[in-house]
């Protein structure tokens, strides 16, 4: 396959086939398993993965380049190519026989509004191995007190255990983007997600907390919570958000659910 690369779909080709082979060595597909691509391109991992998989399901957006999938992979039985787009797209209607593993190379003009809606559909997920831009990588595995460490790195970490496994150079794409990339493997915690009481309101703390990164709680989340109530539920008001680590974040969050449920019922 050959195709010019479309940049209002974020488009960059692997080519290099050490780090090809390095994608699919960290994936490790079984013969009884149940994979979902994410972005295939030219089928660069695609031919790999196929071979290795009990099936294999692909999404491409592209209209020209989903057709030439199965055919550059020699068409076989166990491919199923999905002309849709992935934020869009129901993953749990594929997992009819047990959870999926999903792989991808994520656009990354799209690459954190599709994480979200992955772990969405956390429940039909077996883990993720994702390419992102490494700066996003560090962002998701930043500890607290790390200045990487963000609204991302808690929403991620709330919900997987992650771990980064490699960078990606720019000449192993077509065309070379002008960042480095990265691969790193989330793996969802059905436990973790289900402790998040309301999500809503989690992601409400989030924002507030980390949009004004220099302010203290106090400030930041005056309009979630007075500092009365962040000290009811044990957090110091004068802290940053860069301070709290992610559990703390949840554990406010189900707090601040609780008082404004036991506020609705008087």
């Amino acid at each position: 396959m050959s195709h010019i690369p479309r940049k209002r779909f974020g488009q960059n080709f692997l080519h290099d086939q050490g780090v090809i082979q390095r994608i699919v060595t960290a994936v490790n597909p079984q013969a009884d398993q149940h994979l979902v691509e994410i972005g295939p391109g030219e089928a660069a991992i695609t031919r790999l993965l196929v071979k290795e998989c009990r099936h294999l399901d692909v999404i491409e957006i592209d209209r020209d380049l989903a057709p030439g999938i199965a055919d550059a992979c020699g068409n076989p039985d166990n491919l199923t190519v999905h002309n849709a787009d992935a934020l869009k797209f129901d993953f749990c209607s594929l997992a009819t026989s047990g959870k999926l593993r999903v792989v991808g190379n994520l656009p990354y003009n799209i690459s954190t509004p599709l994480l979200f809606h992955l772990l969405e559909q956390a429940d039909c997920v077996e883990d993720l191995h994702v390419m992102l831009q490494k700066e996003v990588v560090e962002r998701i595995a930043a500890p607290h007190g790390n200045k990487s460490y963000g609204r991302l790195s808690v929403a991620i970490q709330a919900r997987c255990s992650v771990r980064p496994l490699f960078t990606i150079g720019p000449g192993a794409f077509r065309p070379p983007p002008k960042i480095d990339s990265a691969v790193v493997r989330l793996v969802p915690d059905v436990n973790k997600i289900a402790a998040i009481r309301n999500p809503v309101l989690f992601n409400q703390v989030l924002v507030s907390a980390f949009s004004m990164r220099r302010k203290t709680l106090r400030n930041a989340l005056k309009k979630v919570a007075d500092a009365t109530t962040l000290e009811s539920c044990g957090i110091d008001p004068s802290l940053r958000a860069e301070q709290i680590p992610v559990e703390t974040f949840v554990s406010l969050a189900n707090c601040l659910a609780t008082k404004t449920e036991t506020d609705t019922t008087e």
